[in-house]
């Protein structure tokens, strides 16, 4: 399939992924799942069940992808290094982060560390040959 090997743009695509789980779920606009959920109304309930059901599914994917990727130990440094970004990020701005700022920060940190998971089994089969072992 086009774009979804060992590039630049394969890569792109495994974040947009990331990122649209990710900021589907949540983010700070006002128009995401657990918005929608917390909304009085808006919509039939099963529809709500339904579109969680479909988001869990997505976070049980890349989540579980990206711990057989990097393993325990290296998504603990995904996470870390992009938790420094942070850390910087703030440290950078001082003491005027704004919580929509910051949070946007963070969600994208989140999807980025994901979007490592997802693609570092293509990078790890090139250049050492292995295959993540698929069962539990």
């Amino acid at each position: 399939m086009a774009g979804t090997g060992i590039s630049v743009g394969g890569f792109l695509l495994r974040l947009l992924g990331a990122a649209t789980l990710v900021f589907a779920t949540y983010n700070p606009t006002g128009y995401s799942y657990v918005h929608w959920v917390r909304q009085a109304g808006g919509g039939p309930l099963p529809l709500k069940v339904l579109a969680g059901i479909f988001l869990a599914a997505g976070w049980l994917f890349c989540v579980r992808s990206t711990l057989r990727s990097l393993g325990h130990i290296g998504t603990a440094l995904a996470a870390g290094f992009f938790g420094v970004l942070i850390w910087l990020f703030v440290d950078l701005q001082g003491t005027d982060v704004k919580g929509a700022a910051i949070t946007w920060f963070v969600l994208s940190c989140l999807a980025a560390t994901l979007a490592v998971g997802l693609s570092f089994s293509l990078v790890k089969r090139r250049v050492t040959g292995q295959i993540d072992d698929t069962e539990e």
